[in-house]
């Protein structure tokens, strides 16, 4: 199922692209993908195991901060991803 990323601070920096989209049925299968897209996040924001670094969060549909990799996504949600410290 096609899910939307959004990148913001420092995982937006390291990619070098603000956005992209991926198919994913949970955060893990998301970050897994994600980190085959953009290899660059790998070791600074993902985990090689599709989970979120200490100091990174994943938002999904602007509702609920999350970083459990069982989370479930569904077609079409936003997936925000971003250094804790972004905003101040």
């Amino acid at each position: 199922m096609p899910i939307h990323v959004e990148l913001f601070g420092i995982p937006r920096q390291r990619a070098g692209v603000k956005e992209l989209k991926v198919t994913a049925g949970d955060l893990q299968s998301l970050l897994l993908a994600v980190g085959r897209e953009l290899p660059q996040l790998l070791d600074v924001c993902l985990d090689h195991d599709g989970r979120l670094k200490s100091g990174y969060l994943a938002n999904i549909n602007g509702r609920a901060f999350v970083t459990a990799a069982e989370t479930p996504l569904t077609d079409g949600d936003n997936v925000l991803i971003l250094s804790a410290d972004a905003g101040g």
